[in-house]
């Protein structure tokens, strides 16, 4: 992964050299608000990648019963059928982020598919507010969806998910969610997934290997578990990796970059899908780091990754 790309993603707390360990509830605020600005901005599409003209996007939200929760919605140019497949997508961060930076899969997604994509700017964590609750608005979300299929213009019967890092995670809860309410799903997408919040989550070979990448390390993990599993919280139960049964899942493609504290995390659901009879298909990226679908300005990969994304997504929609 390329300096400019850690300078840029490197999760670092307003005046550098944070001690990631001790941030305080103020720290994490400010620095949520000052990165997000920056994924946002247009100076941004430089790494992150300009969207494709052939998808509108805006935001909107969904009225849930106790809750209003934005989403990025991205439709195909001209598509006034109502029926288009639906693609659930949940961004990564974990404690920052935002569904802007990911407008230029999403986009391309939208556009070539074609497909209703929409992305959920979950509640992000902090002392306040666990992982729980943003699986919550992962799974509200794609319900909410379902049960307003023709409001949307989208055919229930061909919905996928798909999320990135800690919304890979919640992807995943989400398809294991679905099944368990009856809901049929076509397909899983899990892009550098981090699926275990377990006292575990630290016992693998990549974990170690690559704790000082530049997108991600080792501190950064350790703040994401305290916050997301708070004293009290089963972790088991937000960890798709230990989930009793995944059996009756939808076909899965999990991305993999090679230079990833949580590599070895995406390898290991990808084999228990596989014992529970899911297809799976595994791909790994050699020589690319966390995050990096978001960074198709900077890592040629990620426009393979991309491409990967959209055949396996046509052929199962």
């Amino acid at each position: 992964m390329s300096d400019i790309a850690g300078a840029t993603f490197r999760q670092a707390a307003p005046g550098g050299g944070t001690d990631w360990a001790a941030m305080t509830t103020e720290d994490l605020l400010a620095y949520r608000e000052t990165e997000n600005r920056r994924r946002s901005s247009p100076e941004a599409r430089a790494i992150t990648g300009e969207p494709d003209p052939g998808a509108s996007i805006e935001w909107q939200e969904l009225a849930l019963p106790d809750r209003d929760l934005p989403v990025r919605v991205y439709r195909p140019m001209g598509a006034d059928r109502g029926d288009l497949p639906l693609v659930l997508h949940v961004h990564g961060g974990g404690f920052v982020g935002t569904a802007v930076q990911c407008d230029w899969v999403n986009s391309h997604l939208a556009a070539q598919l074609p497909a209703l994509v929409v992305s959920v700017e979950h509640r992000l964590l902090d002392p306040e507010t666990p992982l729980s609750a943003a699986a919550d608005d992962g799974w509200d979300a794609l319900r909410h969806m379902l049960q307003n299929a023709a409001k949307w213009g989208i055919a229930p019967a061909q919905t996928a998910v798909f999320g990135e890092s800690c919304g890979a995670l919640i992807s995943a809860l989400s398809a294991i969610r679905a099944r368990n309410a009856g809901l049929h799903l076509r397909a899983q997408v899990l892009v550098n997934p981090a699926v275990d919040v377990t006292e575990t989550m630290f016992d693998y070979a990549s974990v170690t290997r690559h704790a000082g990448s530049p997108t991600l390390t080792m501190a950064q993990l350790r703040l994401f578990r305290r916050l997301a599993v708070p004293p009290g919280t089963d972790p088991r139960a937000l960890s798709p990796l230990y989930a009793d049964d995944l059996t009756g899942l939808p076909p899965a493609l999990v991305v993999l970059p090679t230079d990833d504290p949580v590599a070895d995390h995406g390898r290991r659901y990808a084999e228990r899908l596989q014992a529970a009879g899911t297809p799976v298909r595994l791909t790994e990226y050699p020589g690319t780091g966390h995050a990096f679908l978001s960074m198709p300005g900077l890592v040629p990969q990620a426009k393979a990754a991309g491409a990967e994304i959209v055949d396996f997504l046509r052929r199962a929609l």
